[in-house]
């Protein structure tokens, strides 16, 4: 048996249950990871909530919620070859199904996981993967970002936002954040050419010619859609990580008469960029901000904090203490 944080009806924080549950097997496909930590990430109370127009279909009761994990392999299924018991790894296990990273343990699939990096803890670590791969796909892949372009990165100061600022200067781009004003210094020690607090700066007054504008903010706004293309410039790129919030007939239209494209991004689990991320962290061109650390038990109010949308960089659940391989 294993300790795991279960919901078994959707609703506010009070629906996260501790409980004993068996321990997964892994199939041959799967590893079954020791956890030591979790992320906690605004999808996980999505969720919790009865999730979006895009997850709802995908969900079934009851379920451990989690999809950022760190720890160790503790047994692989018969068909894997790319890890071995004792390997330190991290990935996001599942999403977004039932069997989660608020867990003693987790099975899921070899492919969603990958070395973790050598240089951080499993505490940091479990801050990176459901974050960073969010930020990858939508700067790197979607955004097609190239050296010597200029990018905006709206909510810049969270976990995705830090993420995409980061890969973007170690493409060589010109990264310009939006963020309040407490966390410019945090932002200009993540690399960023230029900060914009928002609350007392229009961006769209004094910026122009952006090859592509990355939304990580929790704003569900045509208007601020629309600002954001007028800082496109032709054929530019826009990138919103809200994909429950589709863009509008007025957008499409803006977009196409900026030749610009329009671009939502749901997270792709690739190992190879799990492990291109883990050498941007290693080398030091990545770094990992934690806000806050939880023990498991206190999974409501990590929640809770999570819901204010104001955390710098990512919550953690601390499942097991890193010196401790009880």
């Amino acid at each position: 048996m294993m300790k795991a944080i279960r919901i078994n009806e959707f609703g506010g924080p009070e629906v996260l249950k501790l409980e004993q549950v068996e321990r997964p097997v892994p199939a041959p496909d799967e590893i079954l990871v020791k956890v030591y930590a979790s992320g906690v990430n605004p999808v996980d109370w999505v969720i919790r909530n009865g999730g979006n127009d895009f997850l709802r279909p995908l969900l079934t009761l009851p379920m451990t919620l989690g999809w950022d994990a760190a720890g160790i392999v503790e047994k692989v299924g018969s068909d894997v070859k790319d890890f071995k018991k004792g390997d330190e790894v991290y990935g996001v296990p599942n999403f977004p199904g039932s069997n989660g990273s608020y867990a003693e343990y987790l099975a899921a699939k070899a492919s969603q996981f990958a070395l973790k990096p050598k240089s951080i803890g499993f505490n940091q670590a479990a801050g990176v993967p459901l974050a960073a791969l969010v930020a990858w796909t939508g700067a790197v892949e979607l955004g097609k970002l190239q050296s010597g372009q200029r990018i905006l990165i709206h909510g810049a100061a969270g976990g995705v936002g830090s993420f995409a600022l980061q890969f973007a200067k170690s493409k060589g781009a010109y990264a310009i954040g939006t963020a309040s004003a407490q966390n410019h210094e945090h932002l200009k020690d993540l690399g960023a050419d230029e900060v914009i607090d928002y609350k007392n700066k229009q961006f769209e007054e004094v910026l122009h010619d952006i090859d592509v504008v990355f939304d990580a903010s929790p704003l569900r706004d045509d208007n601020e859609r629309l600002k954001s293309l007028k800082v496109l410039k032709e054929g530019g790129i826009l990138v919103s990580t809200n994909i429950d919030f589709p863009f509008s007939d007025v957008v499409t239209k803006a977009l196409a008469k900026k030749g610009a494209k329009g671009e939502l991004v749901a997270p792709q689990m690739k190992q190879k960029w799990l492990e291109q991320i883990a050498q941007l962290i290693d080398v030091g061109k990545v770094q990992v901000t934690i806000s806050r650390v939880y023990p498991l038990e206190e999974v409501a109010e990590a929640h809770r904090e999570s819901e204010t949308w104001h955390v710098r960089g990512k919550l953690i659940l601390e499942i097991r203490k890193e010196d401790k391989q009880a």
